[in-house]
C-alpha cells in the first residue's frame, strides 16, 4: 500500500464555504412568514460527540494480509459543528463535521497461502487512524405545523488516514513494516430529518443519512443516525443532546485495503438561534 501525500484539503473549505455564502445569501432575503416553530431561521451548533468506537482494518503487506479483526477500545470525544440556514420558509441548508483521531497497537496474526504451503505471520502493530467527515444537504421541509419532515439532498467529503508500523516473524525471519495510506473524496449524500416542536423552546428531532461512494480509487459507504432533544432556556441560546451511531467503511480495490469503523454514544452542543 503506497503512502500517499496531499489529500486534497480544499474539499473540505470549499463545502464550508459555500454553506457560508448562502448563509449571507439568506440573510439578504427579504422577510418571509413565520416558519414552523419546529425550525430556526439560521443556527449555529458547538459541541463534541462522545463514542465507544470499534475499528477494523486489514491491509497488504510483504509479510502477507494483516487483519486487525475487531478491535474495541475505550471511548473518544471528537469536537462537532453543526449549521443549518433557511433559504425560504420550507427549503434550507445543513451543514455537520467531526473528526476522528485514535491510535491503537495490538498484536498481529495472519495465515495466507503460497505455492509451498501455509504462512503465518505474528507480530505486533501500531495502527494510527484518523477520519474527517463534513457533509453539505439542500433539504425540503414538508409540513407547516409543530411537526416537520425534511428531505435532503447534497455532497459529503471525507478524509481517511491510516498509518501502519509494525514488526513481524514469518517462520525464521523477522521484518518490519512501514506503510501509509490516506484516501479523500467527495460523495453524494441523502438525508431525512424528522422535527417535532413541544413548545417554541423544546423540541425533539431524529436524523439519518446516507453517503456511498462508487468508482475511483476508493469505494465505500457512510451511515449516521441519531436522536435527541433540544431546550432553549433562553431565548436564542439553547442545549442541544443526542444519541448517534455511525458507520463508515471503506475499501481500496488497488491494494485490496479495507477500512472500518463504528462510533456510536451522546453528543452535546450549545446552540445559538436567529
Amino acid at each position: 500500500m503506497p503512502m500517499i501525500h496531499s489529500p486534497r484539503p480544499g474539499r473540505l473549505s470549499t463545502l464550508a464555504g459555500f454553506f457560508a455564502l448562502a448563509v449571507l445569501g439568506g440573510a439578504a432575503l427579504p422577510a418571509m412568514a413565520e416558519p414552523s416553530p419546529a425550525l430556526d431561521r439560521a443556527s449555529f451548533s458547538l459541541g463534541a460527540f462522545h463514542a465507544d468506537p470499534t475499528f477494523n482494518a486489514s491491509v497488504n503487506t510483504n509479510f502477507g494480509r494483516l487483519d486487525s479483526g475487531d478491535v474495541n477500545r475505550s471511548s473518544v470525544t471528537m469536537p462537532r459543528v453543526k449549521a443549518d440556514v433557511l433559504l425560504f420558509d420550507s427549503q434550507g441548508l445543513s451543514f455537520d463535521y467531526y473528526q476522528f483521531k485514535r491510535g491503537y497497537s495490538d498484536s498481529l496474526a495472519s495465515n495466507f497461502n503460497t505455492g509451498g504451503g501455509t504462512v503465518t505471520t505474528t507480530g505486533t502493530a501500531n495502527l494510527d487512524v484518523k477520519v474527517d467527515f463534513a457533509k453539505l444537504a439542500y433539504k425540503w421541509w414538508l409540513g407547516s405545523g409543530n411537526t416537520v419532515l425534511g428531505l435532503g439532498l447534497g455532497a459529503a467529503y471525507y478524509r481517511v488516514g491510516l498509518d501502519l508500523n509494525a514488526t513481524a516473524a514469518v517462520g525464521g525471519s523477522t521484518g518490519s513494516i512501514s506503510q501509509g495510506d490516506s484516501d479523500d473524496a467527495v460523495a453524494p449524500l441523502l438525508e431525512v430529518g424528522l422535527r417535532h416542536a413541544i413548545s417554541p423552546d423544546l423540541r425533539l428531532f431524529a436524523d439519518a443519512s446516507g453517503v456511498k461512494k462508487t468508482g475511483g480509487r476508493a469505494r465505500g459507504e457512510i451511515y449516521n443516525a441519531a436522536v435527541g432533544v433540544e431546550w432553549f432556556p433562553a431565548k436564542n441560546v439553547g442545549v442541544v443532546l443526542d444519541y448517534g451511531l455511525t458507520d463508515i467503511d471503506i475499501h481500496r480495490d488497488d491494494s485490496n485495503a479495507r477500512f472500518r469503523v463504528k462510533l456510536k454514544g451522546p453528543s452535546a452542543f450549545l446552540k445559538v438561534r436567529f
